[in-house]
């Protein structure tokens, strides 16, 4: 059986692939990544966006090594994915062209929480 640690390594790998995906994801899939038209490096906003995540996908990755030490930044990976993907959620029903990224980013951001918040509150075995 997998043990819950090793599920969250694992889980804080992919997820930090995902957040740096996010550029080439915004070009495959604009209508699900991307809040504006055109290409993503067109967008001083999104090319913002992409270097938050990016950042937050490089400690990601590095968090795997020892998840229990970087339990903040896990935390606030999982409270900042649900923060912003509630807002996304709201502005793509309130937006007129907006609504892919209700089967984007919205639910990867989403998804990601859940993973990461279910795997980091299991209780530890002590070696």
């Amino acid at each position: 059986m997998l043990n819950r640690e090793w599920l969250l390594k694992w889980a804080l790998v992919v997820s930090g692939a995902g957040f740096l995906l996010i550029y080439p994801l915004a070009i495959v899939w604009p209508s699900g990544w991307s809040w504006h038209q055109g290409a993503p490096y067109e967008s001083q906003y999104l090319m913002m966006i992409i270097g938050v995540y990016a950042t937050l996908g490089v400690f990601l990755i590095r968090a795997s090594r020892h998840p229990q030490a970087n339990l903040s930044l896990i935390w606030f990976t999982i409270w900042s994915s649900l923060v912003h993907a509630g807002i996304m959620a709201v502005q793509s029903v309130n937006g007129a062209g907006h609504m892919g990224h209700l089967v984007g980013d919205v639910p990867a951001l989403v998804l990601i929480a859940v993973a990461l918040a279910v795997l980091a509150s299991a209780p530890q075995k002590k070696t």
